[in-house]
């Protein structure tokens, strides 16, 4: 049976083993031999990331074509008009063509939201709002080109579930091994 491990990335930490540039990765929050990430998560995202020892199930949840849902939470500058809303629940066109359509709400700021170090920039006179936005592809800082297309740059993403399983429970830099075939059986939680 497959590996299955839940870890809430946190901000400015590569989704790989491998550190480029300095930067912080995988390695600085957990050790996990032979463990590799299902799918990734910029590095200025936040939240879920699923790594698994089988590559069957990191094919299944990263490629586009078995569809497998991801949620994000998403901070957004601006006002979201309900055309901007509509756009992103039809699918918007980016450069590297259109995107499927998108489960979208505008929703008040998560509650178990954890402060964000460096915080997000504020300015009095530019609203913000929170989106929940689900989706089925995972391109390339796809959430965030999505809601530029529209006029709402995003400030801040956090990535809350991949199919089966979310964040709950985790804090940043948490993880937790789950059984692949139970889909959300927790076994122990580390830090």
């Amino acid at each position: 049976m497959a590996s299955v491990l839940l870890f809430n990335k946190p901000f400015r930490v590569l989704s790989q083993f491998t550190r480029i540039d300095g930067k912080a990765c995988l390695a600085d929050h957990l050790s996990a031999p032979g463990m590799r990430p299902a799918g990734r998560l910029d590095y200025d995202s936040e939240g879920l990331l699923v790594l698994t020892d089988s590559g069957a199930l990191q094919a299944r949840l990263a490629h586009p074509r078995y569809k497998t849902e991801k949620v994000y939470y998403a901070q957004v500058e601006g006002e979201p008009s309900g055309a901007a809303l509509d756009a992103l629940r039809r699918g918007v066109v980016l450069r590297d063509g259109p995107t499927r359509p998108a489960r979208v709400e505008r929703v008040d700021e998560p509650d178990w939201l954890w402060p964000r170090d460096p915080p997000i920039r504020f300015r009095k006179r530019v609203p913000t709002a929170w989106l929940t936005l689900a989706i089925t592809e995972g391109r390339n800082r796809q959430v965030r080109r999505m809601t530029a297309a529209v006029g709402l740059p995003t400030l801040r993403l956090i990535r809350w579930s991949v199919g089966p399983w979310t964040l709950e429970g985790l804090a940043p830099g948490e993880w937790r091994v789950v059984e692949a075939g139970a889909f959300g059986r927790d076994i122990s939680v580390f830090r």
